[in-house]
């Protein structure tokens, strides 16, 4: 089932459109730091947490992840005619693994180490199941990421991209 017009109202989103369709299994934080644009699903079991930007025309599927951060420099951004497929999660901040003593949202932030930035995902952009996409990534317009696909560079426009991590394996 999806969420009635006044409970969307109700859950305080920064902006929300017309023609929305969010699941009632959705889960949802920091509502007042999220956009959401025109004609906008949102299937089942999702995450949607701190900044993001939702344009218009955009299916996010279910059990998809998106961690937007609560820092200035952090947002995910879905430009117009996008979206992303089953279980894909996207973050806009993640712990540095490799020079961090200390790693988790229970530690410290003085001992954490945090990557965060902008993930844009441009204009007629497709993001397949599975993905993982890091901060500091933009995927260009009209670009599709296969499935299973680890994104954690810059994807040009009209590429298609695969792998662990994601290479373009050809152009459009």
């Amino acid at each position: 089932m999806f969420l009635k017009e006044e409970e969307i109202k109700k859950l305080n989103f920064k902006s929300v459109g017309k023609n929305v369709f969010i699941s009632d299994k959705v889960s949802i934080y920091g509502a007042e730091r999220i956009s959401i644009g025109n004609n906008v699903r949102i299937d089942d079991f999702c995450i949607l947490s701190g900044n993001i930007t939702i344009g218009d025309n955009i299916h996010i599927s279910a059990f998809c992840a998106l961690y937007g951060g609560n820092r200035q420099d952090s947002e995910i951004i879905f430009k117009n005619n996008t979206g992303c497929s089953t279980r894909t999660t996207i973050y806009a901040v993640t712990d540095d693994f490799k020079n961090a003593p200390k790693i988790g949202v229970m530690e410290k932030d003085a001992e954490r180490i945090l990557i965060s930035g902008k993930v844009i995902i441009e204009e007629f952009a497709q993001v397949g199941a599975s993905c993982c996409i890091f901060p500091n990534v933009r995927i260009g317009r009209n670009s599709r990421i296969y499935a299973m696909s680890l994104i954690k560079n810059n994807i040009p426009e009209d590429a298609i991209c695969f792998g662990i991590p994601a290479k373009i394996i050809k152009k459009i």
